[in-house]
């Protein structure tokens, strides 16, 4: 079982003079990742070090500080707690102690894994995709129903007769999702699984 954030979340700590501060945020993608890093680091900092994992892709960067002391004791704090889809930054202002290689790798994997701890979560539940289409006069109904049970509409085409959909649905709801779109468009409309 994984969890992702419910939203973003923060952590503050002060460490032998150097003020550390861990920025979590929930990902749905590598480009989601880089944006949130690029949007919150500060350039004014000593370091701005960062971990994200995403399914089976992840990265981390250790900003200047030793090899392995920052960016993978970042990544160790997401996996240990069970997290995907999660990114976290943590900026470090020095504040002219040095910590050592252990120190440091304690400090950012500490701050981290404390952030995480305190952030609010939600499990992750299997995901899939499904194109569905319906006639102009059934689209509000059905798009009401579909978004009610659980879908999130990903992409929507309109054509001369109605619209086609690509929604993502938790795998455990989609056969009961299939079974209420066949009903709410009385067996006329298309549902397809998409692979990718």
């Amino acid at each position: 079982m994984s969890y992702t954030l419910t939203g973003p979340a923060r952590h503050e700590v002060d460490i032998r003079k150097s003020r550390f501060l861990a920025l979590a945020a929930p990902i749905d993608s590598p480009q989601s990742a880089q944006a949130f890093l690029e949007a919150q680091r500060d350039p004014q900092a000593t370091h701005n070090c960062w971990a994200w994992q995403v399914g089976d892709q992840y990265r981390f960067s250790d900003d200047g500080e030793p090899g392995g002391t920052a960016g993978r004791p970042i990544l160790q704090a997401i996996q240990s707690q069970d997290c995907d889809r999660v990114a976290v930054l943590l900026i470090r202002w020095f504040g002219g102690v040095k910590l050592g290689t252990g120190g440091l790798a304690r400090a950012y994997g500490g701050t981290a894994a404390e952030c995480l701890r305190l952030a609010e979560k939600t499990e992750l539940r299997e995901e899939c995709r499904v194109r569905c289409s319906c006639l102009y006069p059934d689209m509000d109904r059905i798009q009401a129903r579909l978004l009610a049970a659980g879908a999130r509409i990903e992409e929507a085409r309109f054509d001369a007769h109605g619209v086609v959909w690509d929604l993502v649905m938790a795998l455990a709801d989609a056969a009961e999702l299939e079974t209420l779109y066949v009903d709410q468009t009385r067996g006329q409309g298309d549902w397809r699984v998409l692979t990718d």
